[in-house]
This record gives structure tokens, C-alpha cells and sequence, in this order.
């Protein structure tokens, strides 16, 4: 079982996101499932040819009807601190250094993909990916471990909506106003942390929801990472 249907996965994200231990997410800023698909095209093109696509060649590989759905994705890339458009080359996109320097062990390995969390597993048990997008770690600051698929609206007010791949940072404890992965008992759920004493206090973004109180007297409570970034599908 997964508390709220959440199921377990980082956030917190360089570009995407500020760096602040009460982050939020800004849905301009949010990396959708069609930019990074985009953006490991650039990648691989670069690695097989030497040069970058043209944005015929991108909107022919997505199926895009104009150049301009192409050129709307560009930028939206170079917005988010990934790429640099240059001017007069119909091949004018450069990789980021920081994109380029893990693209290649982000293709080979990826980031896994975590949907339910299997009850007393591990929440990077292989039974409990789905499967291994390659998005580059480098991308969010801290980098991110692992993905979770989101499940419910609890943190919609954080920008944290149903479906989104949550982008996760390992890391076994949190300051006050982060957003976590937190493990209480076989319940894996992901909530704001607000420690008071020896009760902790996990907060949903949403006024439809409650809180979670821990006495960690009474509970043990594990946290499984800090939330570092959010990827969205396309609408």
C-alpha cells in the first residue's frame, strides 16, 4: 500500500526549481516527458554524427506538423538552462556542459523509474521499477537517484501533480519545509517535513487532505530522500 496513492520517488531540481528548503514547483519550469525526449534526441544525434539536429530532423522524428512546434520546444530547453540556441546555423544547438558530460551513462543506465512500493522492500527493489528513462541525473541539484510516479493530488499546491515522474535525491534525513519521501511501516508517501520536538508533521499541499502526525516515540519513521524535480508529460 502507498499512502495517498504516492508512489515513492525524489524531487528537488537545479534548473527546474528554486533551491530552497520550502521549494515549490513552478509549473513554467517544469521539464515535460516530450522536452527530455527532445533533448536526449540532441544528445544521441550529437554522439552518432558529431553534429546537432536540424529542426527538420527534430520535428520529423516527434511528428510535429510545423518547424515552429520544434523551435517552441528549443527554447523552451534553452529557458531551462539546458541548451544554447546560436544564431544563423540551421544546426546552431550546444549541449550544456553539464548535459553533455552524463549523457552518455544517463542512455546506458538511466534513472529507474519507481511505481508501488512493494510492501518491506527496499524502495529501489527491482520488482518496484518500472522501467529506466534516461534522464540525466546531473539535471537536478542535488542529482536525483531515483524517479516516482506520482499518484494523487495531496501535493497539488506544491506543483506536484498526479502522474508526474517526481525526481528524487537519496539522503536519510530533512530540514524543515522539504518535501520528502518518507517510509511509515510498509507506507511510503510524499509530504512536506516539519519537525517539532520528537513529532514530526507531514504536510500535504492540498487543503483536501490531512496531515500525517509521527510520534517518533511510538514510530519509526525512515525518510527515503528529498524531492529535487518534477517531469510532466506533455498535454
Amino acid at each position: 500500500m502507498v499512502v495517498d496513492n504516492l508512489y515513492c520517488m525524489h524531487l528537488q531540481c537545479n534548473i527546474f526549481s528554486p533551491a530552497s528548503a520550502a521549494m515549490n514547483i513552478d509549473p513554467a519550469n517544469v521539464l515535460t516527458v516530450r522536452q527530455s525526449e527532445i533533448l536526449e534526441f540532441i544528445r544521441s544525434t550529437l554522439a552518432e554524427s558529431g553534429a546537432p539536429p536540424t529542426r527538420e530532423e527534430i520535428a520529423r522524428a516527434f511528428g510535429f506538423r510545423s518547424l515552429n512546434a520544434a523551435e517552441q520546444h528549443l527554447q523552451a530547453l534553452q529557458k531551462k538552462g539546458l541548451i544554447e540556441l546560436l544564431a544563423g546555423t540551421s544546426r546552431g544547438i550546444r549541449l550544456r556542459d553539464s548535459v553533455r558530460a552524463l549523457g552518455e551513462a544517463a542512455r546506458e543506465f538511466g534513472l529507474p523509474l519507481i511505481g508501488k512500493v512493494a510492501a518491506g522492500s527496499p524502495i529501489l527493489a527491482q520488482e518496484n521499477v518500472l522501467k529506466r528513462p534516461a534522464v540525466d541525473p546531473s539535471t537536478f541539484k542535488p542529482r536525483a537517484d531515483y524517479l516516482l510516479e506520482v499518484r494523487g493530488m495531496s501535493m497539488r499546491d506544491a506543483g506536484i501533480l498526479d502522474g508526474d515522474w517526481l525526481a528524487v535525491h537519496r539522503q536519510n534525513q530533512a530540514h524543515n519545509g522539504q518535501i520528502v519521501v518518507a517510509r511509515l511501516g510498509d507506507d511510503v508517501t510524499v509530504k512536506r517535513f516539519k519537525l517539532r520536538g520528537t513529532r514530526v508533521e507531514l504536510i500535504a499541499e492540498n487543503p483536501d487532505y490531512t496531515s500525517i502526525m509521527v510520534d517518533l516515540k511510538r514510530e519509526a519513521l525512515t525518510i527515503e530522500g528529498i524531492a529535487v524535480g518534477v517531469i510532466r508529460a506533455a498535454v
